[in-house]
C-alpha cells in the first residue's frame, strides 16, 4: 500500500457548491476510484485549499490512473468540479493536483 498527499486551490465562490457535490458523489465514480485500486480517500478543506489524501492498493498506479482518466463518467464530474479548482503554481507537467511529500506517519 502506498499513501498519498494532494494539495489544490478552491476558487472562494465554489467552496459551497464543491461541498455539496461531495456531499453526495456519484456512485459510478466512486466505483472508478475503487476499480482502480484507490482507498481510504478523503478530501479536507482549509479556507481556499483543498487536501486530498488515498491510500493506493494496486500494482501499477500509473496504468489505474490512466484507466480513471478514460472513465467517461470521471471525465464528466471533473468537467463539473476542475473549473472551482485552482492549481498551485509549482505543480509537476500533467499533475492537476499537486503530490506532496510525506514527512511523518504512524500506525
Amino acid at each position: 500500500m502506498q499513501r498519498f498527499g494532494q494539495v489544490i486551490g478552491i476558487k472562494p465562490e465554489y467552496i459551497e457548491e464543491y461541498e455539496k457535490l461531495h456531499a453526495d458523489v456519484w456512485p459510478d465514480v466512486l466505483k472508478t476510484i475503487e476499480s482502480c485500486n484507490i482507498r481510504n480517500y478523503s478530501i479536507y478543506r482549509y479556507n481556499n485549499m483543498l487536501f486530498a489524501y488515498f491510500e493506493y492498493h494496486g500494482d501499477d498506479f500509473e496504468a489505474d490512473m490512466t484507466k480513471m482518466a478514460a472513465d467517461e463518467t470521471t471525465q464528466k464530474w471533473w468537467d463539473v468540479c476542475n473549473p472551482m479548482q485552482n492549481p498551485v503554481d509549482d505543480r509537476e507537467e500533467g499533475e492537476w493536483w499537486k503530490t506532496i511529500e510525506e514527512v511523518f506517519h504512524t500506525d
